[in-house]
C-alpha cells in the first residue's frame, strides 16, 4: 500500500509513504552521549504519567521515521518523538514508522544537541534531506524542539500556516505550550538517576509539574505519612475527649456523694 502526498513547490521530488522493507539496513549510529537516553526516558515517563500514552500512541528514542523521496528511502531517527495515534498494531512498527501509512505524523520531535555540526538545523533539500527540512517539509511535524544539554538552551519551533517552522516565545514561567499533547514543556533543574542537572519536563495547563514515577511514590509516602499523623492526632483528640468526659463523670460522682453525706438526694435537685 502506498499513499502519495501532493508535493508542495518547496519539494524537488515526489514523496510516497511506503513501509520500510524488512531487509532494509537501518543506520547503526551510536548514541552521542549518556545524557540522551536519560533525557528521552524522563520525557516518556512524564508523558505517560500525564495520561498521554495509550495503546495506540507511541513515544520513541533514536527510532526510524521513514519516507520515500524520489523512490529512495529516507530514515531519520530523532532523539525523541511522539506519535499520538497509530492505525496499525504496534508489532508492525517495531523497526520503523511510516507516517500517513501507519498512523498520524509525529506530533512532536526533539533533538538533543551535543555537537556543533549544525545538523539539527539543516535545510538541505537534496537527497538525503537535512533534519530540519525532513521534519518541516516532508513529515510536516507540528513541533520541532531543540535542546542543548550543554547550555540548557531550549528552542521550540511550531509549523505555521505557511508550512514553515516559526520559533516560539516562552511564557512568563519560561515554558512552552505544546497543543499536540496539551501540556507545557520546560527546563527543570533537579535530581534523577543520581544526576543533578537540567531536565526537560511537562507541566499541565494549570502549571502543575507532571511527576515522575519516583516522585509519585515519594508523594504517596508523604500523603500516607500525613494521613497517619492525622489519624494519630484524631486518636489523641478522641482520647483527650474520653479522659475529659471521664474526669467530668468522676467529679459529678464525688459531688453526688458529698450531697448524700449531707442528707441531700442529688436526684431531687
Amino acid at each position: 500500500m502506498v499513499q502519495t502526498l501532493s508535493s508542495p513547490s518547496a519539494l524537488p521530488y515526489p514523496i510516497t509513504w511506503d513501509k520500510l522493507p524488512d531487509d532494509f539496513i537501518l543506520p547503526d549510529e551510536p548514541v552521542d552521549n549518556l545524557n540522551q537516553p536519560s533525557l528521552a526516558a524522563a520525557l516518556t515517563e512524564g508523558l505517560a504519567n500525564a495520561g498521554k500514552l495509550s495503546a495506540t500512541s507511541l513515544a520513541t528514542t533514536n527510532y526510524g521515521l521513514c519516507a520515500r523521496c524520489d523512490q529512495k528511502f529516507v530514515v531519520k531517527a530523532p532523539d525523541w518523538a511522539y506519535m499520538a495515534k497509530l492505525t496499525v498494531p504496534k508489532i508492525q512498527v517495531e523497526r520503523s514508522y511510516t507516517p500517513y501509512l501507519q498512523g498520524d505524523p509525529p506530533a512532536i520531535v526533539m533533538e538533543f544537541i551535543s555537537d556543533t555540526d549544525g545538523g539539527e538545523y539543516s535545510i538541505k533539500a537534496s537527497y538525503p534531506p537535512g533534519k530540519w527540512f525532513f521534519y518541516e517539509q516532508i513529515l510536516k511535524v507540528p513541533y520541532y524542539v531543540l535542546f542543548d544539554w550543554q547550555t540548557d538552551a531550549l528552542e521550540v519551533y511550531r509549523l505555521n500556516g505557511e508550512g514553515s517552522y516559526q520559533r516560539q516565545i516562552a511564557n512568563e514561567a519560561g515554558r512552552f505550550w505544546i497543543d499536540t499533547v496539551e501540556l507545557e514543556l520546560g527546563v527543570w533543574w533537579g535530581d534523577r538517576e543520581c544526576y543533578h542537572r537540567a531536565w526537560l519536563r511537562w507541566w499541565t495547563a494549570a502549571g502543575e509539574l507532571v511527576p515522575w514515577s519516583s516522585e509519585q511514590v515519594q508523594q504517596e509516602k508523604e500523603r500516607a505519612k500525613l494521613e497517619r499523623q492525622r489519624a494519630e492526632s484524631e486518636r489523641q483528640r478522641a482520647e483527650s475527649e474520653r479522659q475529659r468526659a471521664e474526669s467530668e463523670r468522676l467529679r459529678a460522682d464525688r459531688l453526688a456523694d458529698l450531697l448524700r453525706s449531707q442528707g441531700i438526694d442529688p436526684e431531687k435537685l
